[in-house]
């Protein structure tokens, strides 16, 4: 079997990001479907690996891919060597974590785009702290854009058979609404039908929502839904993609998850993101801990392939090893299916 090279970045130093990849590497059963080479610092797994309980894990520092093992038991990290650990603060907001977050992005795109991976995976990091350091993005997808020259992208967030697409994501819910236009929904659809197709999915169904309650109710509650959303969807169909709607959007998210569409065009960021948070993140308040974290997030429209954790730095978690790993490896699954399908 051909594995794929997968490049997973460490994420925010400063956050849970090295103790989940800790967990997650520590199962076998993630080498039994990738190479996964992390890029970060050695030695910030070092002491995530204590504070996970996972000391017998061997850290292999490397300086090109071609120096990894890629075996169970070992973590092979592209050691960038940017965080001493006497000045890190663990959950805590800084430059010097901003800075070692942005430079482990940077280098997973540049070995994607050399041809020396297969594919990327990547956990949080803290746009405060990103900022602090100069770099002035609104988050992951940015950087991806701009370091891999592309334009027209958007992001994918999955979990189990809820797919979701947005039309809009970091931006103002006034911005949003004036973003609902017919080009970029037909783009959007366009590119959500492309990356089920990525995913194995024959014939894709795809569900678009309405931006208003009721999807306006003939113009009682708004026309974006006559005058940009209708018209996009019936162009996808002259097109042969399979589109359907604008469907309300009180209503469309459960009809995917019981498999009436493989995926799902949201109109703006929060519409999309909280029915898969609330699938997807389970809190046991008996335990006081979360029993599930799962989710992922894909940008689609890139030249290279970009999975990511579907949740944040969480600071208030980072030292104590309590953090769930189940939405890196999830993330890590479906980089591999694209890379295999791509």
């Amino acid at each position: 079997m051909n594995k794929k090279i997968l490049a997973i970045t460490m994420g925010d130093p400063a956050s849970i990001g090295s103790e989940i990849t800790v967990k997650a590497l520590s199962d076998n059963a993630i080498y039994d479907i990738c190479n996964p080479l992390i890029i970060g610092d050695a030695c910030v797994l070092e002491y995530a690996k204590k504070i996970v309980g996972c000391e017998s894990i061997v850290i292999n520092p490397v300086s090109d891919v071609s120096e990894a093992k890629f075996e169970p038991g070992t973590i092979d990290v592209y050691d960038m060597k940017l965080v001493d650990m006497d000045k890190l603060e663990i959950g805590k907001v800084s430059e010097i974590a901003g800075e070692a977050a942005f430079q482990y992005v940077k280098r997973a795109i540049e070995l994607a785009m050399e041809g020396k991976v297969d594919g990327t995976v990547t956990n949080a990091l803290n746009k405060e702290a990103l900022n602090l350091a100069g770099h002035h993005y609104s988050g992951h997808t940015e950087i991806y854009a701009e370091f891999t020259g592309t334009k027209k992208y958007t992001m994918l967030l999955a979990d189990g058979p809820l797919r979701v697409v947005h039309v809009s994501t970091h931006v103002s819910l006034r911005e949003a609404c004036d973003r609902v236009k017919k080009e970029r929904i037909l783009e959007v659809i366009r590119i959500a039908d492309q990356a089920c197709r990525q995913l194995g999915i024959k014939e894709p169904k795809i569900g678009v929502a309405g931006l208003n309650p009721h999807c306006g109710e003939n113009g009682l509650f708004g026309n974006e839904e006559a005058l940009e959303i209708r018209p996009a969807v019936e162009a996808a169909l002259a097109e042969g993609i399979g589109a359907d709607g604008p469907i309300p959007p009180d209503t469309i998210f459960s009809k995917a998850r019981g498999g009436w569409y493989d995926c799902v065009v949201a109109m703006y960021h929060d519409q999309g993101h909280i029915p898969l948070k609330v699938c997807g993140f389970v809190y046991n308040k008996e335990a006081g801990k979360w029993d599930a974290v799962a989710g992922v997030n894909i940008t689609l429209g890139l030249p290279i392939i970009r999975t990511s954790v579907d949740h944040g730095t969480a600071f208030d978690q980072a030292g104590t090893g309590e953090a769930n790993q189940l939405s890196l490896i999830n993330a890590i699954e479906y980089a591999v299916k694209l890379a295999e399908n791509r």
